[in-house]
């Protein structure tokens, strides 16, 4: 039986998980402050990315993310375990990204999943670990 801490923790967890897909989608690079711990691992090269700490990825977000006239990240389905002051998360992820070419406005679709180590600290539920597992890219 879950207890209301279990449902607490779930619920933040969860929050924190469309915190990062706001700031990603609004470009509100100091917002990541708050969703991932300043040591934490990212890994974004299954889908081209590069992978670092947070102080490389906000920098590469800020350079690349601009290339793209607009960018929502759906993000579903999170399979949520938590034990005690850690947690894991594997959640699916839908990423329509436009951008523009000589020949009018260019969408492709970004299928991959997120998955997500994540710490308690002082300030609540972090990121500590987040790798993509890329499913699928389509209209290229």
């Amino acid at each position: 039986m879950r207890t209301l801490a279990d449902l607490s923790d779930r619920a933040e967890i969860q929050d924190l998980i469309t915190a990062y897909c706001h700031a990603i989608d609004l470009r509100d690079w100091a917002a990541l402050d708050a969703v991932f711990v300043p040591d934490a691992d990212i890994d974004y090269s299954a889908t081209g990315g590069i992978r670092g700490k947070l102080a490389e990825i906000k920098p590469f977000l800020e350079a690349t993310l601009p290339l793209f006239k607009s960018t929502q990240h759906f993000v579903t389905n999170p399979l949520i375990r938590i034990d005690g002051n850690t947690a894991t998360a594997r959640s699916l992820l839908f990423n329509p990204v436009t951008m523009a070419r000589d020949t009018g406005d260019h969408t492709l679709f970004i299928g991959a999943w997120y998955v997500d180590e994540f710490v308690r600290t002082p300030q609540g539920w972090r990121i500590s670990s987040r790798r993509q597992e890329k499913s699928f890219f389509h209209n290229q």
